[in-house]
């Protein structure tokens, strides 16, 4: 890939055509009361629920939820494979937030327990998710002010991005396998408002898994990783030839800062700042 491509706007608050039947079953929940009890198995929409005001409606979390920090005291649920069932029936939850692949959702619904699933793999999932969560809150204008704090962050991260690193080639690492974020995944649609480039082709998706040989064929201008992840590059087989990491062309992240930005959520705004920083800091050490 060798240009950028077109930043995605998102600014307005809108119904995607893919949202269609979503919204119109959000629409059949309005006539139900507010969740009080909420349990979150996705730590982007416990985040969501905190960011909607209803940080207090929470009884439970997955064991990542770890923002804001009063969710850290709550009861930990496992994660996508290890749910403990009982446990969360015990809770009594009026609304259980759970991620497609969760495979305790069949089980949780058997109890008759309301389950909501909900995607966290675009920019557009995370504004419908806000949408949802806010029509089953009661939090719409909380839930539009959200998605709008995003935007203008992103915005403003854009401003920030050196024009001579416009148009530059990116590797986003998300696992040593090595897993990349694509164009089509949230960290790829930040990275393109930023105004850069990929080196993965969107027909591999959001998060496919590269082989060694194509990331160091295709000579990222950036590579961007965890701090531990970056460090390891250079060992190995070939990858001591990126141009990247002889330059000294590459973002290493905190693991609290990586966390931030592999999180899909409310936090997407702080996200692209952080990313901005970075991209600053590297246009000055190549002057």
């Amino acid at each position: 890939m060798t240009s950028a491509r077109p930043a995605i706007s998102g600014a307005r608050w809108r119904p995607w055509p893919w949202l269609a039947a979503a919204l119109l079953w959000a629409a059949a929940q309005a006539g139900a009361a507010p969740p009080l009890r909420i349990v979150s198995l996705v730590p982007g929409l416990t985040e969501s629920v905190c960011a909607l005001g209803a940080c207090d409606r929470l009884v439970g979390t997955d064991r990542y939820s770890n923002w804001p920090a009063a969710v850290q005291a709550l009861p930990k649920l496992g994660g996508l494979d290890d749910v403990p069932i009982e446990r969360i029936a015990a809770l009594k939850p009026d609304l259980v937030l759970a991620a497609p692949s969760a495979r305790a959702v069949p089980r949780l619904q058997a109890l008759g327990l309301r389950v909501v699933v909900l995607h966290t793999r675009s920019h557009e999932d995370v504004q419908h998710n806000l949408q949802t969560l806010g029509q089953l809150l009661g939090a719409d204008a909380a839930a539009r002010a959200a998605w709008a704090a995003i935007q203008a962050q992103m915005n403003q991260a854009a401003t920030r991005v050196p024009p001579a690193l416009r148009g530059r080639s990116v590797y986003f690492e998300v696992e040593t396998s090595p897993y990349a974020a694509g164009p089509g995944s949230f960290i790829g649609q930040t990275l393109q408002r930023l105004g850069l480039a990929n080196i993965v082709p969107a027909a591999l998706g959001p998060f496919p898994k590269l082989s060694p040989e194509f990331v160091v064929q295709a000579q990222p201008d950036i590579v961007m990783a965890e701090t531990r992840n970056l460090q390891s590059m250079a060992g190995r087989p070939g990858w001591a030839a990126l141009r990247a990491l002889q330059r000294q062309q590459v973002c290493a992240f905190a693991p609290a800062d990586y966390e931030l930005l592999v999180r899909p959520g409310p936090r997407m705004g702080q996200a692209a700042e952080q990313l901005a920083d970075c991209l600053a800091g590297l246009d000055k050490e190549a002057r």
